[in-house]
């Protein structure tokens, strides 16, 4: 991916007023072995040209872009060309390669070629990013100047590159004025406070800060984070970061904790946009065609490799004759024929050819012997005498001479042809069964797919007792029913499941641990887990320890923490970055860091199963390949539920503020055709989020907008399906 080169007019530098004559020219360097093959999985760029854009517009050229992988040597080439000669690049940024892993070494491609360092511009930007994460030691900046340009080295993730810019970005035009020879006497003639002004900085305040709750670990993102947002407007804060604190911080006490949350609430729209733009590609792999297939999406057109039939093959039990093509031409079919041989559809050798006069019994499926080019079925036939031991059939009486060449025949190809396209990508293999007998039929061994996610479930709270217990209950216990129920909805979905137990909320740190084994498949996950559901815990009690654990101990970035929605307003999405480590893995996979998800769902049972279906679905069928076929159409593809219109049997409460996903029965009407609504609470009064029989015999989630009153009965309102539709009885 790279920019056209620009040529603007030669700087004029003897005064710091023409300098603001004529904006900066900025460069991007995207070190990434993953980009340099597919330039369209980079973010990074996309970030930084961003950030000029909104920071300084005004002092700033488009950034031009390139993308080298992590090769010293050609990290180098790129800096020298655009800090070297007569088109110079006012500052040249590069992003990628900065952490201790083994491939990490844009450091040492960079200090080479500086001839002044910059410590205070590292200082600058290790200190702002020490206030989001401590794993900001772990990054190795370099800053300086080469000729009149000055060079600047930034993480790979699209966050820390962000962050770090961020922290000195103001301060950047008045140091590359200066490297580029400006005349550093006339530039300072007003003084720091002048600078500080024209900056836009204040060295009263503090610098602004990175967005709260960004994961920002320094090392290298071969992937550099994958942006999915298809075009929606993501939602922007008008806070600032001092007005948007972290999530609760365990270690400071309950007289600490905030009273209200510190996550803005968002729309259903905007909650589902933002889990979209952050749920990864799927995956392909290529995959044995088993039973084990059914539920998986095709990841690119299957071709046949064998055709089908194979062979002529008769599409009756009869007798393969030589038809004539006129009655002019030959003999007819009628008459009296001896029976030469048998063919059954089976396996066998080689069959002898048909000679003139002769015909050949033959089974439905089965080869015709050469020669032959029809069949005559059986009950155009009569017996016309036996062999002597009257066991076989000697001659055979055909009835009509209206037998014409391939009849009763299926020709070669004439099913599936060899070479056609029996599957397109973005198809699913279903449990009907076509698709894999089409798969068999053609000889098909092996087909890709994309990947379906491993979902883990756990359940947080010291009041919870498993649901298969058999001791009594006593004091605040609860037994935990969420587990059970989200378990088996994702079973029936088809993905693979693992249940992670109870992470209790004592002692600290447990959660941690429960959260970091699922992740690398280790404990009650035998294989690491690529989404974590979690129940409980997303509130604002002392011991709603999920949102700190993912921001605080897992570097997480939290997406949204709160939804205007009845029930689920506490629904918490996040992303985390994962490193695998296996001792069998070559250096390039230990490299590579995943993205895994993160479902908080609230601990009320009717909570978790309705945002469970609302949001968790989506992501899912994002993650196995659906949509897929519409994404390369340029089509924004629909995820989650189908969305039906139904009609109000009774009149349905609406919530003032938020809207309201109600559990319902639809049933489709014999006498209008139409689809009726249901409540599953009584006589349609409100429903509980606690209320666990809600959901017991819903088939669906009405959407209630906000409003006064009631949903009048006879109102059309939409539906989201859970099931199948119930038949009026």
């Amino acid at each position: 991916m790279t920019s056209p080169h620009h040529n603007p007019q030669p700087l004029t530098l003897s005064l710091p007023s023409t300098m603001a004559d004529t904006r900066l020219k900025p460069a991007i360097l995207v070190v990434s072995d993953t980009a340099s093959q597919d330039p369209s999985t980079d973010r990074v760029a996309e970030t930084l040209t961003s950030l000029f854009s909104s920071e300084g517009s005004s002092s700033w050229e488009e950034p031009v872009i390139k993308v080298v992988p992590d090769n010293v040597l050609e990290i180098q080439r790129a800096i020298c060309n655009w800090t070297d000669g007569p088109d110079w690049f006012n500052l040249v940024l590069v992003s990628g390669g900065t952490g201790f892993a083994v491939k990490d070494n844009t450091p040492e491609a960079v200090s080479p070629l500086i001839h002044r360092h910059a410590s205070g511009l590292v200082h600058g930007m290790i200190a702002a990013s020490l206030k989001i994460t401590p794993f900001a030691m772990m990054s190795r900046p370099v800053a300086g100047v080469r000729d009149k340009s000055l060079v600047i080295t930034l993480p790979g993730s699209p966050k820390g590159a962000k962050e770090n810019l961020e922290a000195v970005i103001k301060l950047l035009p008045h140091a590359c004025t200066q490297a580029a020879g400006a005349n550093s006497r006339a530039i300072h003639a007003g003084g720091v406070k002048k600078l500080e002004a024209d900056a836009g900085v204040s060295s009263g305040n503090k610098q602004p800060e990175a967005q709260t709750g960004h994961s920002h670990c320094h090392h290298h993102h071969h992937n550099h984070g994958h942006s999915h947002g298809h075009g929606h407007i993501v939602p922007k804060a008008h806070t600032s970061p001092s007005e948007r604190p972290n999530s609760n911080d365990p270690n400071a006490g309950p007289n600490r904790r905030y009273r209200s949350s510190p996550y803005p609430m968002l729309s259903v729209d905007e909650a589902l946009q933002l889990i979209t733009k952050h749920t990864p590609d799927p995956v392909v792999v290529e995959a044995p065609v088993t039973t084990a297939l059914v539920g998986s999406v095709i990841a690119e057109d299957v071709y046949a490799g064998e055709a089908v039939p194979a062979y002529r093959a008769s599409i009756v039990d009869g007798y393969a004759v030589i038809a004539p093509e006129s009655s002019d031409l030959g003999p007819s079919t009628k008459g009296i024929f001896p029976v030469a041989s048998i063919t059954h559809a089976n396996s066998g050798g080689a069959l002898a050819p048909l000679e003139p006069g002769n015909i050949a019994r033959i089974t439905t499926g089965a080869p015709l012997p050469p020669n032959a080019n029809a069949v005559v079925m059986v009950e155009d036939t009569v017996l016309a005498s036996s062999t002597p031991d009257g066991q076989e059939e000697a001659t055979v009486e055909i009835l009509t001479g209206d037998i014409k060449p391939k009849e009763n025949v299926r020709e070669p190809g004439s099913d599936v042809a060899l070479g056609s396209k029996i599957l397109r990508k973005g198809d699913v293999i279903t449990s009907v069964g076509g698709e894999i007998g089409l798969l068999a039929a053609t000889g098909t061994r092996t087909v890709k797919v994309y990947k379906k996610p491993c979902v883990g479930v756990l359940s947080t709270g010291d009041e919870l007792v498993e649901h298969d217990d058999p001791s009594k209950l006593y004091g605040g216990q609860i037994r935990d029913s969420n587990r059970p129920s989200l378990l088996s909805c994702l079973a029936s979905w088809g993905f693979p499941t693992v249940d992670l137990g109870i992470a209790r909320d004592t002692p600290v740190g447990e959660l941690e641990h429960s959260l970091r084994d699922a992740l690398r498949g280790v404990g009650k996950a035998n294989t690491g887990v690529d989404v974590i559901i979690t129940t409980g815990g997303v509130s604002m009690g002392e011991l709603d320890l999920l949102k700190p654990t993912i921001e605080r101990s897992l570097g997480g970035t939290i997406h949204f923490g709160r939804v205007s929605m009845k029930p689920g307003k506490p629904t918490t999405f996040a992303t985390v970055p994962f490193k695998a480590s296996s001792p069998t893995s070559t250096v390039s996979a230990q490299q590579e860091r995943e993205t895994k998800l993160i479902f908080s769902l609230p601990g009320n049972p009717a909570s978790a199963l309705v945002t469970l279906n609302l949001f968790v679905l989506p992501s899912l069928h994002k993650l196995m390949g659906m949509g897929q076929r519409e994404v390369s159409a340029g089509v924004l593809p629909t995820f989650g539920l189908p969305l039906v219109s139904v009609t109000l049997s009774h009149p349905f409460p609406r919530d003032a503020k938020r809207t309201e996903y109600h559990r319902a029965i639809v049933t489709a009407s014999r006498s209008d055709g139409r689809l009726y609504a249901t409540s599953t609470g009584l006589e349609g009064v409100g429903q509980r989020s606690s209320r666990v029989g809600s959901l017991a015999s819903a088939n669906s989630l009405l959407v209630l907008q906000p409003g006064s009153g009631k949903a009048e009965q006879g109102a059309l309102v939409e539906a989201l399906m859970l099931g199948a539709v119930v038949a009026e009885k």
